[in-house]
């Protein structure tokens, strides 16, 4: 399925780094191993108001944060098992992941799991170091993929701490014996980002410098082990981030250059013995584009539709230029086009409604009239593909549905009879799938547009009133709020919180234009929407501003922080993850590794006067004033390559003199209302927190405790009982 991002589109299942602030890198957090001791710096005070305020800023957290990591291990134990798509199902294996490796079975025989990769492996090797040897167990699996008839396997590994990705390409050979010698490791390859076989023996890849992949490389192998590595295109424009992917069907390998603002893909016909790429479209201004194949033809999604929306065109693949392209159909101009996957002789769409609802369009294509909408569960929020196993069936297609409190369902597709089936296994499941309930609101902006809100609740909407409330907000760089399963978000659902999805402009639920909308000069939009949002819950009567709370990642700080300068009182805490604080600062730094590819994003306040006082005017380090902020907790990682620890540390600073000045003000104020500004510094380079178990555990405790704290709630307290 073709995943369109704002900067990455590709097929490709698990997304991978981006130099987007929210770019992420898929690692399942689920799984538990051995930890990685690592040394927390966490400094708490209190605006600056006291010294007997300062001492007692963390300490005040830890009982609780005890308290809530026992909670919250139950409440991942409790959904340990639930699907996912790890699984790589081969011609004749089956292969999936386990702490120490990767493993596989044969379908044709019943027997014990044969291991074809050992982490521990990896580590091997004269020039590594000690301290690299002891990172064995640290090794994360990213991605796996099988050359055509199963006689390579590669895989990209990340350390933990570390941005860079490992790929490990192995020989699989017959069974012999349960662990494979080191032997059969052909060789590794440092810094690979994305990676397809185009045939048994010829890998091409990307790599991964800092935050840009530009290079395109192709890697020969031979029977005697030899290999041969070769450079097949260099991208130069900074900008353009590029990756490699493989049609559905196999036959055509993309080659995807993509900027925020235009896109040029070439192909590779992998049936040809020939693997040299050509160009679809070249690279023009405002022209966004993803391919897929279908016999023999291009099946493109671009921005060539009303108001430069998605819509789906066609071209022969000996003529693959614009001037060919036929559009072929498009969804109604209220429904976001999110996804386009050609799954046998169907195309298929993944929309979302003016609610931010999901909805799957069915087309054929061999006669595009014919085309049909699949309902999908009222609760859904998010969906994933499965990626075609080299034996799976070409005309039905397999996905999981979930949502923030809903854990995956899987779901299959026969695109030819238009049947969907749940594979959730019992009445009881599904049942519990209805079991909260889910709202979708629209709050009334400043300048009039409507913004799609998603509320989860336990209990009616009119029974709200007195449950704290924590809001979520993106709003960046064209990017859906995730909207996945997380098992944190159900815990606090059953302790009785209602949850808030504010889907901002900015973001990319209601298409491209909902993006361009909140770019550059735009941005202050995105603070509105956030604040007429708040303002539609209190006027429903759900919570109150004394028992809300807002958190938000990366750029996602960006409206919140904004809105805390502009009307603190509209909530009484803050989390913010990796927060990008400082716009005016990193924009103004062209050295900074994503300052020139973001002022696509936030303007260019050095070359554009216009822009600059854009920016000054809602940039959160820009315009803190004294007077009664929310409690916060921020937390950053010291090595972060997109987000300077620098404007976070000089956030704190400021904003704690301005509550101190505040207060300085005010001699008769109680002192005890004054927030905390909590500020947590990791070690490391990770930008979404730790992808250890039991430190991310650990963090998301902290979390619970520091919102409990400030909004005086007292954990053990039964929760209400849910009313159906």
């Amino acid at each position: 399925m073709i995943v369109l991002r704002p900067l990455l589109c590709s097929s490709a299942p698990l997304l991978g780094v981006s130099w987007v602030r929210f770019g992420e890198l898929t690692v399942s957090k689920w799984k538990t191993g051995l930890s990685l001791s690592v040394q927390r710096w966490c400094t708490s005070e209190a605006s600056g108001w006291s010294s007997d305020h300062l001492s007692s800023g963390t300490v005040k957290y830890q009982q609780l944060k005890k308290y809530f990591v026992r909670r919250l291990k139950a409440a991942y134990h409790k959904f340990h098992s639930i699907p996912d798509y790890s699984v790589v199902c081969g011609c004749h294996h089956v292969y999936f992941i386990k702490d120490d490796g990767i493993y596989r079975i044969d379908k044709r025989d019943v027997l014990e799991p044969e291991q074809v990769l050992h982490l521990e492996h990896v580590s091997r090797g004269e020039r590594r170091t000690r301290a690299e040897s002891d990172e064995r167990f640290q090794w994360t699996i990213q991605r796996i993929r099988l050359s055509p008839q199963e006689k390579h396997l590669a895989a990209t590994l990340k350390c933990h701490h570390k941005e860079e990705l490992r790929c490990v390409v192995v020989r699989l050979g017959e069974r012999n014996i349960p662990i494979l010698p080191s032997h059969h490791i052909l060789l590794e390859l440092e810094s690979v980002f994305s990676f397809e076989w185009a045939t048994d023996d010829v890998l091409f890849y990307t790599t991964l410098e800092g935050l840009r992949s530009s290079s395109v490389f192709r890697l020969d192998l031979t029977s005697n082990g030899s290999s041969k590595v070769t450079s097949v295109y260099e991208e130069t424009q900074p900008e353009v981030f590029v990756e490699v992917a493989l049609s559905r069907d196999r036959q055509i390998l993309t080659i995807n250059c993509n900027s925020r603002t235009s896109s040029e893909v070439m192909l590779i016909d992998v049936t040809k013995s020939h693997l040299e790429p050509f160009v679809v479209q070249p690279r023009q201004l405002d022209l966004l584009y993803h391919v897929e194949h279908w016999k023999g033809l291009l099946i493109i999604l671009a921005n060539t539709g009303p108001a430069q929306e998605y819509q789906v065109m066609q071209s022969p693949i000996s003529e693959p230029s614009m001037g060919s392209w036929v559009s072929l159909f498009a969804l109604s101009p209220d429904t976001a086009i999110k996804d386009m996957d050609v799954v046998g002789d169907h195309c298929l769409l993944v929309g979302k409604t003016p609610a931010s609802e999901l909805v799957l369009s069915v087309t054929s294509l061999s006669n595009p009239k014919e085309t049909y909408l699949i309902e999908l569960p009222s609760w859904a929020c998010a969906i994933e593909t499965k990626k075609p196993g080299l034996a799976d069936q070409q005309d039905v297609l397999e996905f999981l549905l979930s949502s923030p409190v809903h854990p995956p369902v899987p779901y299959s597709l026969d695109l030819g009879e238009g049947l969907l089936l749940s594979e959730a296994g019992n009445q009881a499941h599904s049942e519990s799938q209805e079991e909260y309930i889910t709202t979708r609101l629209k709050a009334c902006s400043h300048d009039g547009t409507l913004v799609p809100v998603t509320l989860f609740h336990a209990v009616p909407v009119e029974d709200l009133s007195h449950v704290p409330l924590l809001v979520h907000v993106y709003g960046a760089y064209g990017r859906d709020l995730s909207m996945e399963f997380c098992p944190v978000k159900r815990f606090l659902l059953e302790q009785g919180w209602a949850l808030a999805y504010c889907h901002i402009r900015g973001g990319g639920e209601r298409g491209l234009s909902w993006h361009r909308q909140a770019r550059v000069e735009g941005k202050q939009r995105g603070v509105e929407d956030l604040q007429a949002c708040l303002l539609k819950f209190f006027s429903l009567g759900v919570s109150s501003p004394s028992l809300t709370a807002a958190t938000a990642c990366s750029a996602g700080a960006v409206p919140v922080a904004a809105l805390c300068n502009r009307n603190p009182n509209m909530m009484r805490a803050v989390t913010l993850q990796a927060p990008f604080l400082d716009v005016l600062g990193a924009m103004e730094k062209p050295n900074l590794s994503l300052t020139l590819e973001d002022r696509d994003e936030w303007g260019d306040p050095v070359g554009n006067l216009n822009h600059r006082h854009v920016i000054a005017s809602y940039c959160p380090l820009h315009n803190i004033t004294p007077q009664h902020y929310p409690s916060m907790l921020l937390t950053a990682h010291s090595d972060d390559p997109r987000v300077p620890l620098e404007g976070v540390l000089k956030y704190t600073k400021y904003i704690k003199k301005a509550i101190h000045t505040h207060f300085s003000r005010k001699p008769n104020a109680d002192r005890k209302s004054a927030p905390n500004i909590v500020l947590n510094v990791q070690p490391g380079v990770n930008h979404l927190g730790p992808e250890d178990f039991v430190q991310m555990l650990e963090e998301e405790a902290f979390k619970l405790a520091f919102l409990y704290t400030e909004l005086g709630l007292d954990p053990s307290l039964p929760r209400r009982k849910r009313k159906r």
